[in-house]
């Protein structure tokens, strides 16, 4: 039976003073939590509830739908709450292609972008500290699942640039067009701030700018720094 302290911890976990207190983050969904499970992910507690569902998550805990709700980030909690020991990420050495972030603050955003890592085979994303926190609830259900694959490292973004030996590309609105541009086997991009694009700072670290060139009316709104790395990451696997 699921305690009172347990359920004060699982709600707590929504600050993210307490996840890295504990070290320990929530996910929800069915598919989710399994797709973590199956990444080799280590689970703290698991929670349903639905006994059938025990027999897929056979070391979790039945609750009422009552907690359950009273433990969920959502609205309408869908049945499945996964909480999970934190994944130690440093700086992986091993790589090709880095995704750097300088101050992504939505977290639909981030989320969007472990994900197109994931799929685009980018194995390290690198974050400014003032880049929201990837344990962020709304984070992890916009990454399903790409959270135990891609390695995420709060670092001082403009310290670690002077370390990077490779080119360092940075998205900006008057770059050379990526469809122009010769792209290398191993580079860094950077992707710059919702609101105000790549900062000064870390501006004067960058070898190349990029851009996405515009074919519609020239009045358009700048792309989402998402559907923009998308686009990017898709032009560097092209090569």
């Amino acid at each position: 039976m699921v305690t009172k302290n347990q359920i004060k911890l699982v709600v707590s976990l929504k600050q993210k003073k307490y996840r890295s207190q504990h070290k320990l983050f929530v996910v929800e969904g069915e598919k989710v939590v399994d797709e973590l499970l199956r990444s080799g992910m280590k689970p703290f507690k698991i929670f349903v509830d639905e006994s059938e569902k025990m027999k897929k998550f056979n070391t979790s805990e039945l609750v009422s739908t009552k907690v359950l709700k009273q433990m969920s980030s959502l609205t309408h909690p869908n049945g499945v709450l996964g909480v999970f020991h934190m994944i130690e990420n440093g700086e992986k050495t091993d790589h090709d292609w880095i995704v750097a972030l300088d101050a992504v603050r939505d977290p639909g955003n981030l989320g969007t972008i472990i994900r197109l890592c994931d799929w685009f085979g980018v194995d390290q994303l690198v974050c400014s500290k003032d880049t929201v926190d990837c344990y962020n609830p709304k984070v992890l259900q916009a990454t399903m699942g790409s959270i135990a694959r891609v390695g995420v490292a709060y670092v001082d973004l403009e310290k670690y640039l002077n370390t990077i030996k490779y080119p360092i590309y940075g998205a900006y609105m008057d770059g050379e067009p990526v469809y122009n541009a010769n792209l290398p086997e191993k580079g860094v991009l950077v992707m710059g701030n919702e609101a105000n694009g790549v900062s000064d700072a870390v501006g004067e670290l960058i070898t190349k700018r990029i851009s996405i060139p515009q074919f519609g009316v020239p009045t358009t709104e700048s792309l989402n720094v998402a559907t923009a790395t998308a686009i990017l990451l898709s032009e560097i696997r092209r090569g």
